[in-house]
């Protein structure tokens, strides 16, 4: 039995696990199995046994499939928002902010996890609760472009918000399409040429107190 993890087991024997330490343990698993199989295929006794703990443990901490499933995208969905504020935040420059948020998702789906999938390849887009976390990460990168546009452009709200979604789609499309060609194109040298493609669409609108 493979264990994820360390002090999964001990001798043959469970290691007790602070409840926090437990938890990111079954979740580690979870996600393996989720981003192999999908989650109609994913088994809780794949889980279980993939996590080296028995399945009254995991249904402890976990009482469904779903409750793991939901789990895992909230901390995906969270971490990819969160990047892109950061992004934002990183630097007064605005080029420099649109390459950094750019990064941001390449990053994502570069990583080695493959959580991406979770998120933008889930089996279970047309479920209510996974389609409204999944939305959610749209809407908070957008929110997050927004609020920088309008404070450095002044433009309205509406138009922003219209902006900064395309910025969105172009990262997200755009990095998505460089790993499924199979990373054709160095990474770096990929987030620069999205980035650039960006920034000359978004500069030609002036700063406030310049004129057009």
């Amino acid at each position: 039995m493979t264990a994820v993890g360390n002090g999964a087991q001990t001798a043959g024997r469970p290691t007790r696990l602070p409840r926090s330490a437990r938890r990111k343990q079954l979740l580690a698993a979870a996600q393996e199995v989720f981003v192999a199989q999908g989650y109609h295929a994913a088994a809780m006794d794949d889980i279980a046994e993939r996590a080296g703990v028995s399945k009254p443990v995991l249904y402890q901490h976990f009482p469904g499939k779903m409750d793991l499933y939901l789990a895992l995208l909230d901390t995906h969905c969270d971490a990819i928002v969160a990047k892109v504020h950061d992004a934002m935040r990183s630097t007064n420059d605005n080029k420099e902010r649109v390459g950094a948020s750019v990064q941001a998702y390449f990053d994502f789906v570069d990583h080695e996890s493959e959580a991406f999938r979770l998120v933008f390849e889930s089996d279970l887009r047309n479920d209510p609760a996974v389609r409204q976390r999944v939305e959610r990460v749209e809407q908070g990168c957008i929110a997050a472009i927004t609020d920088t546009i309008i404070s450095d452009t002044g433009v309205s709200r509406s138009h922003a918000e219209l902006l900064a979604s395309g910025l969105v789609g172009a990262a997200e499309t755009a990095a998505q399409f460089w790993l499924a060609g199979g990373r054709q194109v160095p990474k770096a040298e990929a987030e620069a040429l999205v980035a650039a493609l960006s920034w000359r669409g978004i500069a030609s609108f002036p700063l406030q107190g310049e004129s057009a």
